[in-house]
């Protein structure tokens, strides 16, 4: 249909209609039948599910991301050191070999803790394996120390310490977490890079849906459009009314969404704690598991907002390239 011509005084006849129109209508007048014209069960609906979908791998990749900074603290952090014949006499000073072991351990500025594992406690290590206590098979066992160290604590630190120990106590052995704890790092990177990567597949889909929404309703709408940007309707007006309308259900569609995977999530929650307690430092289970809830609650209330946004944003070019393209 060709777009019809009203003159140079288009404008001053449309600001004219729309001031006596706002007189006489009834308050939020939908003039141009958008809600006609939308999907306004289909869009909130779509959108939805995409806001679930969100929720769920933004939990994971934050879970994910606490789960790293767990193994640096923790496993990253810890050394367990054998002492083999472990009561015979130190090579310099008095004292057991162990004992010397003990002492260069507590005089390390970086460690924070170092403490020998009783003869009961490596029992019930070793019970599995063994099936009896070792004493009754007659096995000599080594002393075993843990070790916590300070997060971020630098190589060179932790190779002294090993010259140290074995200069104290020949023999010793000295176990560290990083050759396995730098291929989970890496695992974790790429797990949230996939993440970071479906999220921005879900909001490049939660934009596709509201783009093809608008564009059927354009199309519904196509004859009135056209009569009211003849009659000098501005397309920034035209285009607000339509974004106003898709944020709007765009909005509540992440709504639901965000709050259809709460309860996944607090499942979800529920079955981790335990782990996050055994993972997170000594005493600060609680407080751990505490911060991780919070940054999740701020991102998932963050996804209604990004849903309006993108509705927003994604009406607002789609009907303004649709005007444009008007003849």
């Amino acid at each position: 249909m060709p777009r019809r011509r009203f003159g140079s005084n288009a404008g001053g006849w449309w600001a004219m209609a729309k001031a006596r129109a706002s007189r006489l209508r009834p308050a939020r007048f939908d003039e141009l039948g958008l809600k006609r014209a939308f999907a306004q069960r289909l869009l909130p609906l779509l959108v939805a599910a995409m806001a679930f979908l969100a929720a769920l791998t933004l939990a994971a990749m934050l879970a994910t991301a606490g789960l790293a900074r767990h193994w640096r603290e923790g496993a990253g952090a810890s050394l367990t050191i054998q002492v083999p014949a472990p009561e015979a006499p130190a090579a310099s000073g008095g004292g057991s070999r162990a004992d010397a072991a003990l002492a260069v351990l507590r005089a390390d500025r970086s460690v924070l803790e170092a403490r020998r594992l009783s003869g009961a406690e490596l029992d019930r290590l070793l019970r599995p394996w063994l099936g009896a206590a070792p004493e009754t098979l007659g096995l000599a066992m080594p002393a075993v120390i843990t070790v916590r160290r300070a997060a971020g604590s630098p190589g060179a630190t932790e190779e002294g310490l090993r010259a140290r120990l074995a200069a104290a106590a020949p023999g010793v052995l000295v176990e560290a977490a990083g050759a396995w704890l730098s291929r989970l790092a890496a695992l974790a990177r790429s797990l949230e890079a996939l993440a970071a990567l479906a999220l921005l597949i879900v909001g490049g889909v939660a934009a596709l849906v509201v783009a093809i929404a608008t564009r059927a309703s354009l199309a519904a709408r196509r004859e009135a459009l056209e009569i009211i940007h003849g009659l000098g309707a501005s397309d920034a007006y035209i285009a607000g009314r339509f974004a106003g309308r898709a944020t709007w259900l765009a909005a509540a569609g992440g709504i639901v969404g965000t709050l259809a995977a709460l309860p996944v999530l607090a499942l979800l929650a529920r079955l981790a704690a335990p782990v996050a307690a055994l993972t997170a430092p000594a005493g600060q289970g609680l407080m751990t598991m505490a911060g991780a809830v919070m940054a999740a609650s701020v991102w998932l209330a963050s996804l209604p907002l990004a849903a309006a946004i993108i509705g927003w944003l994604t009406a607002q070019i789609t009907v303004r390239r649709w005007l444009h393209r008007l003849p």
